[in-house]
């Protein structure tokens, strides 16, 4: 039997519930929050609040939910009562590393009693919340399956501190530069400790240290392409190519890389569409590139809706796990240009689904950019093989991945 746990809850997240509910091998789950339409509060709160609320669903059994809710109700509220020193990266009350190891000590507090009283054999846990989960789980000789949705920690501050000296303007907006050393260290304790890294990609198998991969289970698992409902689109060659962006508004999503190539292009036919959460002020922005379309972020379904209306999806990111947004673009019929380090490889098939373009290439981006608006007419066959490339990708083809080592490396536990 497994516990999981987990501070918010994700698609991934979810599918590792589903399979070990459905193998009746899951113990326990233990999150922050969890809520189901027509819960009083969800009703009861302003709807853009009981929204963000109902992202905490799981598709398992409420028996099986274990809620600490203190310290993510605080994280939620507290901005919105213009509280943020509670929410002050690391040092807040009620920041999300306060959240996390709070979560972390509340599971490891509980691994003894739930061992005592029914037997497990391992505990599923997420990067920053997963160190005192693991250290009680070791102690009970109890396998330790790590889940780590990003690059290693060395391979991303490695590669921010970069991007920190050659785009000095852009530091701002890196954010991982400020992770203190206690953090770092946290992170590097979790993973020594884990049994078996569920990886998104090959980017973020690739970044652990050699010695993690000679010694531990490093599985690749990517993540499935959201089960929504998309129209088929229309197209027409008679417009401006319209290219999108969708993200924080950061030079970890190497947005500053894209406002280079888009100054470099100088092309009258090539619109740029940028959606997401300003990390500057919008004057800097600007100041970079003037000529874009800013979309705030908005509902789920609005953003499909945008995207349909594009024509090529860019991402040139310097370090992620595996983007999902780029997957999500692809079900809308939109072809990628991305770079290796979003994660997205496995999706590319050169000049069908898309194009991969190295890190911190401008050059890289308008040349494709500028292929693009060439060929408009060749954009819908794209747009199809991407799509059809992205429905491939299942969160039961996800399951199938990852189950068997859960279920193989718990069965040797077993067997001792």
């Amino acid at each position: 039997m497994i516990v999981v746990s987990h501070p918010t809850g994700n698609a991934f997240l979810r599918a590792i519930l589903t399979g070990l509910d459905q193998a009746e091998q899951l113990s326990e789950f233990h999150t922050t929050l969890a809520f189901n339409e027509g819960d009083l509060l969800v009703d009861l709160l302003p709807k853009s609040f009981g929204d963000e609320l109902l992202r905490r669903q799981f598709p398992i059994d409420r028996k099986k939910i274990f809620v600490h809710p203190f310290k993510e109700l605080l994280r939620l509220i507290a901005p919105r009562l213009g509280l943020r020193s509670l929410v002050e990266h690391e040092t807040g009350l009620a920041s999300t590393d306060a959240v996390y190891k709070d979560l972390d000590s509340i599971v490891a507090g509980r691994l003894k009693e739930i061992a005592k009283n029914e037997g497990i054999t391992g505990v599923y846990a997420y990067e920053d919340a997963a160190l005192q989960t693991f250290a009680a789980a070791r102690e009970l000789g109890v396998k330790c399956f790590y889940d780590l949705p990003i690059a290693y920690w060395q391979t991303v501050q490695k590669l921010l501190a970069e991007e920190a000296s050659r785009l000095p303007n852009w530091e701002p907006t890196l954010g991982g530069t400020r992770d203190s050393k206690e953090k770092l260290e946290r992170k590097t304790e979790e993973a020594m400790l884990a049994d078996a890294i569920i990886c998104p990609s090959k980017f973020v198998r690739d970044s652990l240290p050699e010695s993690f991969r000679a010694n531990k289970t490093c599985l690749i698992a990517e993540f499935g392409t959201p089960e929504i409902a998309v129209q088929e689109r229309s197209y027409s060659s008679n417009t401006k190519l319209r290219v999108l962006f969708a993200g924080s508004m950061g030079q970890r999503k190497g947005l500053a890389d894209l406002f280079q190539a888009m100054r470099l292009l100088k092309r009258s036919d090539v619109e740029l569409v940028v959606m997401g959460s300003p990390i500057a002020n919008m004057d800097f922005y600007r100041s970079e590139y003037a000529d874009f379309i800013y979309e705030p972020t908005r509902p789920h379904g609005e953003v499909l809706r945008l995207m349909q209306t594009c024509d090529v999806f860019v991402l040139p990111s310097i370090v992620e796990g595996r983007a999902l947004v780029q997957q999500e673009a692809m079900l809308c019929g939109l072809p990628l240009i991305v770079t290796p380090n979003a994660g997205g490889d496995d999706l590319i098939e050169e000049g069908k689904t898309g194009f991969l373009v190295p890190i911190r290439s401008p050059e890289a981006i308008a040349e494709k950019i500028s292929w693009c608006a060439d060929n408009k007419s060749q954009m819908p066959e794209m747009g199809k093989q991407a799509r059809d490339k992205a429905m491939s990708l299942t969160w039961d083809r996800y399951r199938q991945i990852v189950m068997p080592v859960i279920m193989s490396m718990s069965e040797e536990l077993k067997n001792v």
